[in-house]
């Protein structure tokens, strides 16, 4: 009887990847709510006094070779990601307070944990920061750069930078946008090349918002930028120049935290089964400074286009016309302050299956959205450094792969985002096997029957 040759798996090259050397240095415009459950939450870590869950790079692991390989690192011992140790931290906002009172002011912690880590966050104050009203109109605040145009602002901001890495001995740095929802914007000629943006930022322009200020001076010092709102930010032809020209990746955008994480599992699984939607009505209340912000019509609009995508491009309805063609897909969101910055979404989905017979589901999501949000901006903070120190990822531009994080991904112009979360969750995945010269991992299986 002959025998079957064995296969061998040969390990492909791995990726050029510089050590994680140093410091790095996390700057957030926005000390509210999440930034300071994310520090704190850091910080808490570091003491040893509360777990880092909900985090991919510090509890995730990836399965390499085969399943009876039972080789599954974790994420932080596979590839070299900065140590939570080697992190420091600023920030901008337009409130005077330090990380410890934004912290207290915000409600999302308890006071025996914050008093664990109130040494370390008292000693983090905001600079400050860039503001306009025309762009969030429920908020305000003194803390506020002053300047003769956007330009000199964007240069302000540049000069924090560098201080700050000077200062705080950083060898690297990072921004994540942690700030408020900014009313909708379009994309128009100031946003198309790098001369017409900073001709605009000299001219004041409206167009020019506070976030691509801040997005701008990062990618001009080279540093990664991850924005956590739905904000056009980075979403611009200019800034994808400014990322691949100075090797600064970006990601974005809106922070996949409550009822889109819900809909981004739950919808997959509809489709998979070839189940029809006939219709998903969505409603949220919070209290927080983000629920604020939001009851303005058009902070609201930004937040209701992030929203809106998910379905459609998970659910294909050019496709599968019979089955998601005609849906009714609405979102609303209302500012309740005595829920403070727990969050309730409410899902009521209209399904259909076998013959068209009909169907409901309820979901009640009882969530507290800065503790979901956390793990994600550590997350994100650590793989963009990933991303600067990998050869073949800094120049690039928009990071795909990072893609699990946002209600609305950025992808190439050009292309659909994937939004199914288990996809994204793959591609993420095969990224890390594909840097470190792993067999990216397809689920075919059929090796095991040979």
């Amino acid at each position: 009887m002959a025998t079957r040759q064995k296969t061998v798996t040969r390990q492909k090259p791995t990726s050029q990847i510089e050590a994680p050397k140093g410091k790095l240095g996390i700057m957030i415009p926005g000390m509210g709510a999440v930034a300071t459950t994310f520090v704190a939450g850091v910080e808490a870590v570091r003491k040893g006094f509360a777990a880092p869950i909900g985090s991919l790079t510090q509890m995730g692991t990836v399965r390499l070779g085969k399943r009876t390989d039972a080789r599954a690192p974790k994420v932080n011992e596979f590839v070299p990601l900065a140590g939570l140790n080697d992190l420091v931290f600023t920030g901008w906002d337009i409130f005077e307070d330090d990380m410890y009172s934004a912290a207290a002011n915000a409600g999302v912690l308890e006071k025996e944990l914050l008093a664990q880590v109130k040494p370390f966050l008292s000693s983090i104050k905001p600079r400050k920061a860039v503001f306009d009203r025309n762009y969030v109109k429920r908020l305000d605040g003194p803390n506020v750069k002053k300047g003769k145009n956007k330009m000199d602002l964007a240069e302000q901001v540049r000069a924090d930078m560098r201080e700050f890495k000077k200062t705080s001995g950083a060898a690297r740095l990072v921004t994540i946008w942690c700030g408020s929802t900014e009313t909708f914007i379009e994309p128009g000629a100031a946003h198309q090349s790098v001369k017409a943006f900073e001709k605009a930022m000299t001219q004041n322009d409206e167009a020019i918002a506070p976030s691509m200020i801040y997005a701008y001076a990062s990618l001009m010092e080279g540093v990664p930028f991850a924005n956590g709102a739905p904000n056009l930010t980075v979403d611009l032809p200019v800034m994808h120049e400014l990322s691949r020209k100075n090797e600064a990746p970006i990601c974005g955008k809106d922070f996949k935290t409550g009822q889109t994480l819900i809909k981004t599992i739950l919808a997959p699984g509809f489709k998979a089964r070839l189940l029809g939607l006939s219709g998903w009505y969505s409603t949220n209340i919070l209290g927080n400074r983000d629920g604020e912000v939001l009851d303005d019509p058009g902070s609201f609009k930004t937040k209701e286009e992030s929203k809106l995508g998910v379905l459609e491009h998970i659910l294909q309805p050019k496709l599968y016309p019979e089955l998601y063609g005609n849906i009714f897909h609405k979102v609303r969101i209302n500012y309740y302050p005595p829920l403070g910055d727990n969050k309730e979404g409410w899902d009521n989905i209209d399904i259909f299956g076998w013959l068209g017979y009909p169907m409901q589901i309820k979901v009640d999501f009882l969530c507290r959205d800065s503790i979901l949000a956390a793990p994600i901006v550590l997350d994100l903070v650590l793989f963009l450094d990933l991303a600067k120190r990998t050869a073949e990822l800094k120049d690039i531009g928009i990071q795909e792969w990072l893609s699990f994080y946002f209600k609305s991904p950025m992808t190439a112009p050009g292309l659909y985002p994937e939004h199914d979360l288990f996809i994204q969750m793959m591609k993420l995945k095969n990224t890390l096997r594909h840097l470190r010269g792993e067999e990216l991992i397809t689920h075919l299986g059929l090796e095991y029957y040979d």
